[in-house]
């Protein structure tokens, strides 16, 4: 008996395990093929990070849909329309501008009340888009060991605590801490083997490794709103619910981290990089869930960082200052062997004119 009711309950254990994960078996089919591609110009001092979008006029966007990560049905597409996304490059840093379309909804301290975004990249050559890495071990089983090669590098950006136009994300105090968090506006980084083994940068499943950091900086803005000398905490919910309008959110990171534990994704320019984005919106005035987002794919996207046009044409000119100085110099080495020749002949001319004069006599 004792037998059969431990097989029981192994059995039953194993039942709510596959029924809580169901919904992360197989990759669902997606309209398109879910591949896209995000261009990266090289456009150095050009991008002021304040969650304006003015300053990224002059740069292309890619557009895509946003469908429901779980269920990418067109006919449950993000009722506000496609998410734009722009990035450019300065060489050591990359920058990002999302453009979403949106009613404006802010309720202070409650993130799931408010727009959130995230971005994600692969860092493991075996990650997979779906997933989030796509290890399949369970919570408390993940390690980096045990998961190598399925890390994905992941900034979520939750607003419910960011006054619009200032700048969130890496800080002294959280990097002191030596993880990806922020304690100020929730602007994180973070690094996944898969939905259920998720960690703050410079945290892992089993210790806490304290040498990582937050890399990323944001802000976030909306077109309803007025701009007179910024906002400050007191001026919440700072414009007025459901206008409508566009949200803009922009971040930057550099390209590459100091990370040595595998949670930062490294980019290359030239060289092939893999993003995802995702979209979470409080429809109705209701909270969003972590599994109710949007997605702008169904699998990862191409994230183009091309190098500099300028570089690749680069010619060093001419030195002219160090020709200029070196003829010069020649001239000055002329003059003066001329000078010494002609001192040298005037004293052996006048040699014979000379007398010797005994030491001994003067």
């Amino acid at each position: 008996m004792r037998i059969l009711a431990l097989v029981v309950a192994a059995a039953a254990l194993l039942a709510a395990a596959a029924t809580a994960h169901e919904h992360h078996g197989e990759a669902p089919t997606c309209a398109g093929g879910g591949s896209g591609r995000v261009l990266a110009e090289f456009r150095p001092g050009e991008v002021t990070l304040d969650g304006h979008p003015a300053d990224w006029d002059g740069v292309e966007a890619s557009e895509f849909a946003l469908l429901p990560a779980l269920d990418p049905d067109e006919d449950k597409a993000y009722a506000g329309g496609k998410v734009f996304v722009k990035a450019v490059h300065d060489g050591v840093n990359i920058f990002f501008m999302l453009k979403v379309d949106g009613d404006y909804t802010y309720t202070k301290g409650e993130n799931k009340k408010c727009p959130s975004v995230a971005l994600m990249f692969q860092i493991g050559e075996k990650a997979t888009y779906y997933n989030m890495g796509g290890c399949k071990d369970m919570p408390g089983s993940c390690t980096s060991k045990s998961c190598r090669g399925q890390e994905v590098d992941i900034m979520h950006f939750s607003v419910g605590n960011a006054i619009p136009g200032r700048l969130y994300g890496g800080n002294h105090i959280d990097n002191a801490d030596g993880n990806g968090g922020d304690r100020f506006g929730h602007l994180v980084d973070l690094y996944s083997w898969n939905p259920h083994c998720r960690y703050l940068d410079g945290i892992g499943p089993k210790e806490n490794n304290s040498n990582a950091q937050n890399d990323w900086h944001g802000a976030w803005w909306h077109s309803s709103l007025t701009f007179h000398s910024g906002f400050v905490d007191d001026d919440s919910p700072y414009g007025k619910q459901d206008e409508k309008g566009t949200y803009y959110f922009e971040f930057s990171r550099p390209l590459r981290t100091m990370d040595r534990l595998q949670q930062d994704a490294q980019f290359t320019i030239g060289g092939p990089n893999s993003m995802a984005v995702a979209f979470w919106y409080p429809n109705d005035g209701k909270p969003w869930s972590k599994s109710e987002h949007y997605s702008a794919s169904c699998d990862w996207l191409v994230l183009d960082i091309q190098p500099s046009m300028e570089a690749a044409h680069y010619r060093p000119a001419p030195n002219r200052s160090w020709d200029a100085a070196t003829a010069f110099a020649l001239l000055l080495s002329v003059v003066a062997i001329c000078i010494s020749v002609f001192v040298g002949y005037g004293a052996s001319k006048n040699r014979s004119s000379v007398q010797f004069t005994p030491l001994e006599q003067i």
